[in-house]
């Protein structure tokens, strides 16, 4: 299994950015899928999640802000991030879990400047 994270970059604050996560292994509609984000010194912390039937869920601080989908066709999962703020930038990683292992794609970065 393998997860491919792109789409960060640099942008204003106020900007967006859509992150895109392609599976190859997998049999990626019945697998739940997560975002991760980690700035620099702190600890890892989930973003968002969406299940294999397109229940999503989010972490307080990014609500009503980004959108995490699934694209079961191509094997991919996205993260739309609108109104991005300073504290959005990190490195953000996909992760999914299968038969009890676990999975991360390379960490794509995005920073946002005021």
């Amino acid at each position: 299994v393998q997860l491919q994270a792109s789409g960060g970059g640099l942008v204003q604050a106020g900007g967006s950015l859509r992150l895109s996560c392609a599976a190859i292994g997998l049999n990626f509609r019945i697998n739940s899928m997560w975002w991760y984000r980690q700035a620099p010194g702190q600890q890892r912390e989930l973003v968002a999640g969406i299940t294999s039937n397109s229940t999503t869920n989010y972490v307080d601080s990014v609500k009503g802000r980004f959108t995490v989908s699934r694209d079961n066709v191509k094997r991919t999962v996205y993260l739309q991030m609108n109104s991005l703020k300073p504290d959005d930038t990190a490195v953000y990683y996909c992760y999914t879990r299968l038969r009890g292992r676990e999975f991360w794609s390379q960490g794509t970065q995005v920073t946002v400047s005021s």
